[in-house]
């Protein structure tokens, strides 16, 4: 089975150095990105909305790749829609927009869903996330059904964090049925 990946980044999008994009640009036959119209603004609804949008024009099996308010993102859809075409999730550093000090910048994404997300969802976290402890990390993963993958000091699991192409997180991204990025690894352009 041909498995694609639908990557959520959260606040400002994920840059040239995020392994989100990276992933995107070593597999541009099975990656795309959710399109937001305002990555430095999020509202809840908006950002809902556009996700269903690209989701309901999938053809093909399709895991959900998301990081930071990205992950929350994925959590609200999951509340409002579904789709069988959606396999899993990868829940990559979720930021805890309850307790952050930009709440006027995450409109409408509190409170966190708790109910379980109706597909496989691994959560992935780091012991020094400055967005969310990893208590709360936990607690998202208890809430919504989710594995959870606790990855040491990785800080918000970003560019910042350095992980380049993050080979760790392919290995994670293999837990899924059907997953094989690391055979024939691809090489970035």
């Amino acid at each position: 089975m041909s498995v694609r990946f639908l990557t959520v980044p959260g606040l400002a999008s994920s840059g040239p150095q995020h392994w989100q994009t990276i992933w995107e640009e070593q597999y541009p036959d099975r990656f795309e990105r959710v399109q937001q119209v305002n990555w430095d603004w999020p509202v809840k609804e908006e950002w809902v909305a556009q996700l269903q949008k690209q989701i309901s024009e999938l053809t093909e099996p399709t895991i959900l790749v998301a990081h930071s308010l990205g992950c929350i993102t994925v959590a609200h859809w999951a509340q409002e829609f579904s789709s069988e075409l959606i396999k899993g999730a990868l829940l990559v550093a979720p930021a805890d927009a309850e307790l952050s000090k930009r709440l006027n910048f995450v409109v409408g994404f509190t409170p966190i869903p708790v109910r379980t997300i109706p597909f496989k969802t691994i959560v992935v976290a780091s012991t020094n996330d400055i967005y969310a402890t990893i208590g709360r990390s936990k607690v998202f993963a208890a809430n919504w059904g989710s594995d959870f993958i606790n990855v040491g000091k990785k800080g918000h699991i970003n560019a910042v964090s350095g992980l380049e192409d993050w080979v760790d997180g392919k290995k994670i991204l293999e837990h899924f049925d059907g997953v094989k990025l690391l055979e024939g690894e691809a090489t970035r352009s």
